[in-house]
This record gives structure tokens, C-alpha cells and sequence, in this order.
């Protein structure tokens, strides 16, 4: 209810400047009623004496300026209305920002009363809880990006445990590899002949492919030390990640699990202020950025595995083919060989018959040369003491030159009968060693063929993944 003032008479007594000073009074009062009363409802009426100071004042014949009055009063008082029904609706978030609002600053204190209300405990109660919910909400924030982080650095640990199964199997390969090396130059050596025996070219494609597979060996090795390094590393950055995450979740037990304290559940932030006191610790950024330097370089490892295993396969590939075309081209040789050997065998056998032959031709000259064995089976033309010879070598010089010819063409038989029984023998000779030759070299291309069918048999058996195979062949076409 407003109350008005009955105005004054206008019969004036004292002077003016004390009537000026008394209406001053008024309204200094006026302002300071209305500055103390502006935040409660029912002092949105006119206070007692402003009818009285109205009276007090000069008005006009149309009465503007109580109404301008009026409605400045109206306004401010709707204004703090507003304000106040703002302020109730309204929760603050901390204690700070209540005692702010509640109690504001001397150039701020102009619509709010200089005394807190009854349910200050309630609302410092309330903006706690908020204060604390927030804080849990950002804490499980963090604990899901921690979370989320060591679950990358496992699901990193089990792609690069794979990478390490390979390279194990890798090696497995290589070391079976040297084996089959190493027994292919045993068995090699069991070749008959000395001649054999001897380094060919297919020893020393053996000795390089034994290069090739210990430089391999060692490299495999080297980047699976590595990968044993990486692993530890990312299982002690994954035990970071969850400790720091458990000891954020010491504060989530009030928490609920579905949605926030507020009903609404926000979408995941980024945190890069840190604060030791603040949801994001600088230990939780630390775990944070070392665990993603160790996840991006388990991946760099993974990829230069995956190439050294691709490389790998492809060099050993490539040192087996070319021992196994080095041996068969080696049997295929040898064979070749066998049969010109076979072809100089049957002539040379050819040759010694015809040598035998003439041998017996030449010993049946000589024979026939040297005359009959018993005088009673000589011819009567063939002695030299007919009648007719004696007549002949009466006078000297005149003996006849049968005797000598039948010397030398004995001596000349003689000869050449000596002369192919050496050739026969040379050749009889050639003839065995043919034969051993031959017999050598059947022998070695048998084991060479041994060599190539246990290289096939075990190198074949080697099971590797059939992506680093095709990868492995690309690279060949490549």
C-alpha cells in the first residue's frame, strides 16, 4: 500500500534558502530509502516523504514532473524486480561468485541489500557440490583420455608382438636356412673322384648364400632386440597410463556412471593447461606425451620390421634360387659331361680293338719274317745254300741282299709291333680312366640331385604370412 503525504500549505514563513536546504534533506533521504529498498518487493511504492518533498517542490500547472518522477521510479523498481527474480533463478557455481553477488563492491552496491539472505548456508552447500561435481566430471575426462591412451599403447603392444612373432619366425627360417647350407656342403663333399672334389662354382654359391643368410641373421636380430626394448617400453608407459588414471578415479566413487551431476553429459575436452592441484596434473601430460612419442615410435618400428622381413624374405628367396640354378646347372654339366664321356669311352674301346688287331697283324709278320721254327719246314727257294746262290757268290761282292732285308724288316716289325702295344696300352689306359671319370660323375650329379631334392624338400617347409610373401614378390617384380 502506498501511502501519500498531505501536501503542505502554501503559505510560506521562513526564508528560501531554508526551505531549500530542508527539501534537499528530503530527497538525499529519498535516494538513500530507495537505494536500501531496492531489493526487497515491496519497496517498489514511493516512500512516505516524497509527497511531501513533491509538495515542498515548485510544480507545474500540468504536473510533469511528478509524473517523469513516477515513472523513473516505476522503471527502477521493475529493473530490480527483474534482477532479483534473475538471481534466485540462478545457481552459482562456486562460494566466491555467491559472496560476489551477495555482497558487491561499493560502486556495485545499488540494488542489493547489505546483508545476505536466510539460505546462505544452502547455497554455499549447493555451489560446493557443483564445485565438486565439476571438478569430478573433469577428472573422469581425464581418466577417459588416460584410459583411451594406455589402450592404444595396447592395442600398439599387440600389433608389435605380432611383428615379433614374425621376426622370431623370420629367424627360425634363417637358422634352417643355414642348416640346410651347411649340410649341402657336407653332403657335397662326398663326391667319389678327387677331381670332384675340387671348389666349383657351386661351393661358392653356397659360401654366398652362407654370407647372405649370417648378415640377415644378424640384422633380424638386432631389430628384434629392439622390439624387445619397445615392448617393455610400452607396457611400462601403459602401467603409467593406468596408475595415473587410478589415482584420477579416487575421486569418481560419488560419481555416477550414466550421465553428469548436472544431467548433461558434455562431449570429451582437451586439457593443455596443467596444474598439480587441477584435474590435468603435470604428470598426466607427461604420461600423456611420452606414451604417444613411444606409441609413434613403435610404429616406426613396426614399418621398418615390416620392411626388413619383406627384404628379408625376398634376399633368401633370391640366394636359394640361385644356389638351387647353380646346382641343377652344375648336374646338367656333369651329365653332359658323362656322356661325352661315354662317347670317348666307346670310341677309345672301338680304338683298341683296332690296335689289338694291327698288333696281331704286325705279330704275325714278324713271326712270318723270322722263318720257320724247324729247318725241315723251310722251302728249297728260301735256302741260301742252293746250288744255284753258291754258283752265284763264287766271286766276291756279288752275295745277294735277301739275308739283309730280311734282317732289317724284322728289325722294322719289330719295332712297330713294340710301338702299338705301347699305344694299345696308352689307350686301355685312357679307356679305365673314362670309365672311373665316368663313373665319378654319375656319382656327383647323384648327390648334387641329392643336394637339390633336400634343399626343396626343407627350405619349402618354411610357413611365413602370405601378406610378407606377396609383399616379398612385389618387391622381386619390382
Amino acid at each position: 500500500m502506498q501511502f501519500q503525504s498531505v501536501p503542505l500549505k502554501s503559505v510560506t514563513i521562513g526564508p528560501q534558502s531554508w526551505r531549500d536546504g530542508t527539501v534537499r534533506s528530503i530527497r538525499r533521504a529519498e535516494r538513500l530509502v530507495q537505494q536500501t529498498r531496492a531489493g526487497r518487493s515491496g519497496t517498489c511504492s514511493r516512500p512516505r516523504s516524497s509527497s511531501a518533498a513533491a509538495g515542498l517542490i515548485p510544480q507545474r500547472s500540468d504536473g510533469t514532473a511528478e509524473t517523469n518522477e513516477d515513472k523513473t521510479a516505476e522503471e527502477k523498481c521493475g529493473e530490480s524486480r527483474d534482477s532479483i527474480y534473475e538471481n534466485k533463478l540462478s545457481m552459482p557455481q562456486t562460494t566466491g561468485t555467491m559472496l560476489r553477488a551477495k555482497f558487491p563492491s561499493a560502486s556495485q552496491r545499488t540494488s542489493v541489500a547489505p546483508f545476505p539472505p536466510t539460505s546462505l548456508r544452502e547455497q554455499c552447500a549447493r555451489a560446493s557440490v557443483a564445485v565438486a561435481y565439476e571438478y569430478m566430471r573433469m577428472v573422469r575426462e581425464v581418466e577417459g583420455q588416460l584410459r583411451r591412451q594406455a589402450g592404444m599403447v595396447t592395442q600398439e603392444g599387440t600389433k608389435l608382438e605380432k611383428e615379433r612373432g614374425h621376426l622370431e619366425r623370420m629367424l627360425r627360417s634363417l637358422k634352417d636356412g643355414l642348416t640346410v647350407n651347411r649340410r649341402s656342403s657336407e653332403w657335397r663333399t662326398r663326391r667319389p673322384a678327387l677331381a670332384e672334389t675340387d671348389r666349383d662354382g657351386a661351393d661358392y654359391l653356397l659360401l654366398c648364400e652362407r654370407r647372405e643368410l649370417a648378415q640377415l641373421k644378424q640384422d633380424l636380430e638386432g631389430a628384434l632386440r629392439n622390439t624387445l626394448t619397445q615392448l617393455q617400453a610400452l607396457g611400462q608407459s601403459s602401467k603409467r597410463l593406468l596408475d595415473c588414471a587410478s589415482e584420477r578415479a579416487l575421486v569418481l566413487e560419488l560419481l555416477p556412471h550414466s550421465g553428469s551431476a548436472g544431467g548433461h553429459q558434455g562431449a570429451a575436452q582437451t586439457f593443455t593447461k596443467t596444474d598439480p592441484i587441477s584435474p590435468f596434473t603435470p604428470e598426466c601430460k607427461q604420461a600423456l606425451e611420452s606414451s604417444t612419442l613411444t606409441v609413434n615410435q613403435s610404429h616406426l618400428l613396426r614399418e621398418n620390421i615390416r620392411e626388413m622381413l619383406t627384404s628379408a624374405i625376398a634376399r633368401q628367396k633370391a640366394a636359394h634360387c640361385t644356389v638351387n640354378d647353380g646346382l641343377v646347372k652344375k648336374v646338367a654339366e656333369t651329365i653332359s659331361l658323362q656322356q661325352n664321356l661315354t662317347v670317348a669311352s666307346a670310341a677309345t674301346r672301338q680304338a683298341v680293338f683296332r690296335k689289338q688287331r694291327e698288333i696281331n697283324c704286325i705279330r704275325h709278320s714278324h713271326n712270318r719274317a723270322q722263318g720257320p721254327e724247324y729247318s725241315g719246314d723251310i722251302l728249297s727257294r728260301e735256302k741260301l745254300n742252293k746250288p744255284l746262290v753258291q754258283v752265284y757268290q763264287r766271286h766276291p761282292g756279288t752275295q745277294l741282299p735277301e739275308g739283309a732285308h730280311l734282317i732289317q724288316g724284322s728289325a722294322v716289325l719289330r719295332r712297330c709291333l713294340m710301338s702299338a702295344e705301347g699305344e694299345l696300352a696308352r689307350l686301355q689306359r685312357a679307356r679305365l680312366q673314362l670309365l672311373d671319370d665316368q663313373r665319378g660323375k654319375s656319382a656327383a650329379a647323384q648327390v648334387d640331385a641329392d643336394v637339390i631334392r633336400m634343399r626343396r624338400q626343407q627350405v619349402d617347409r618354411r610357413a611365413m604370412p602370405a601378406f610378407l610373401q606377396q609383399g616379398a614378390c612385389r618387391s622381386q617384380l619390382a
